[in-house]
């Protein structure tokens, strides 16, 4: 593959791009197409909780992009703030993800609401050895209700999906143990790349039927690689290091990525970059995404957990930000929104906040609204002194 990327002899040091999993800002103009015109996850989630406690994103600006209670706008912000429209179909993390670093889909991934055509059933039942149980659109936490003592009686894999491009399996460790899974998700990652599914996702689980079913923070996700190269792609065919947090690598299919540093929570994630920040030398990129705000709370519909996670996130980002250089550079944005207050439990058609941060920055640099999420991946590639085809940097009106 060749990366139609060539690096300048401008070596800054590190930047750090932080993707806040699921916190949207309110609904996009088109969100009406995904029935998601009414999402406004941050403002919903903050109404919830009685307002939040959020200085640290406050004087990033934070407050200046939407109404959330708490976080009134400052009078003079120390960073650069403002919001992005998501350009490709969908509301999926594999798009908003790609976007962030360059490649916007024209098509959105194929979804199965209503569950997988039998021919992929079939298909699926000669892979796994037996027929699955489920095959149906509903959440994780509904899936072992629904299917979790059938499973366990017959050792049959759960199959469901969502209104998202995902092909999920959800088994017990001890029917079927996390590495086993993890094979059966890639044998069946081949089975549904004709099929345009985005994501096959691994799903284990522990407990029993009396005490409770849970799901564990084993979750592994197999996307499609993506189509073109993307930022991470260049930035590696430039010589520049690119360590990846959380389940950020899986969502590019490992491509580009040095080093992968898997976390189990937020809190395991704000660890890691600490520490990848001091073993990571003076120069490269640590990309992150800090997944329980989607997963944990969003999805799962407790507004006043997302709000605590929220908070414990900004009670720590001054530790982050003592720990940059003057030559470092900090983004925190989103992928999509994941409301929970608005009906359903999935992704939203969102707005993502854009926050920039540098050690010298020390007043108000106001974004505006980016026409495009591909504006982020844009300003690290000029950060780092390499092109990419889309979206428009920023780096300047930051320094």
């Amino acid at each position: 593959m060749s990366v139609p990327c060539k690096p300048s002899p401008r070596r800054p040091g590190r930047a750090v791009w932080i993707v806040l999993d699921g916190v949207g800002l309110g609904a996009l103009p088109d969100a009406a197409v995904y029935g998601d015109e009414d999402a406004a996850t941050l403002p919903h989630v903050a109404a919830a909780c009685g307002g939040l406690f959020l200085p640290s994103l406050q004087r990033l600006g934070l407050g200046h992009l939407a109404d959330i209670a708490g976080v009134p706008p400052v009078p003079v912000p120390c960073g650069a703030f403002g919001r992005m429209r998501e350009q490709a179909a969908g509301k999926d993390s594999i798009s908003g993800h790609w976007e962030m670093a360059g490649v916007t889909l024209t098509e959105p991934f194929a979804t199965f609401p209503q569950g997988f055509p039998a021919e992929l059933i079939e298909r699926f039942a000669e892979i796994a050895g037996c027929p699955p149980i489920g095959n149906v659109g509903t959440s994780g936490t509904s899936i072992l209700r629904f299917y979790g003592a059938e499973h366990l009686r017959t050792g049959r894999p759960i199959v469901y999906t969502s209104v998202d491009s995902v092909f999920q399996i959800a088994a017990h460790e001890a029917v079927l143990p996390p590495e086993e899974l993890y094979r059966l998700c890639r044998k069946v990652r081949a089975l549904v790349d004709d099929y345009r599914i985005g994501r096959v996702i691994a799903r284990p689980f522990t407990g029993d039927v009396d005490t409770g079913l849970r799901r564990t923070p084993g979750r592994k996700d197999f996307p499609l690689p993506p189509p073109r190269p993307t930022l991470l792609d260049c930035l590696t065919a430039a010589g520049i290091p690119v360590w990846a947090v959380g389940k950020l690598a899986d969502l590019f299919a490992g491509r580009g990525i040095a080093r992968q540093l898997p976390t189990r929570d937020n809190d395991e994630g704000m660890a890691r970059i600490l520490d990848a920040l001091e073993g990571f030398g003076g120069f490269g990129l640590l990309a992150v995404n800090l997944i329980d705000f989607d997963m944990i709370y969003g999805h799962r519909q407790d507004a006043v957990g997302f709000g605590r996670a929220l908070e414990r996130f900004d009670a720590w980002l001054p530790q982050l930000q003592a720990a940059l250089a003057e030559d470092d550079l900090l983004l925190i944005s989103a992928d999509h929104g994941c409301d929970p207050l608005t009906p359903g439990t999935d992704h939203t058609r969102e707005y993502v906040p854009i926050l920039a941060w540098r050690p010298e920055l020390n007043e108000p640099r106001p974004l505006g609204e980016r026409t495009t999420f591909a504006d982020l991946g844009a300003t690290i590639a000029e950060y780092f002194g390499v092109t990419l085809k889309e979206g428009k940097s920023f780096l300047e009106e930051i320094g």
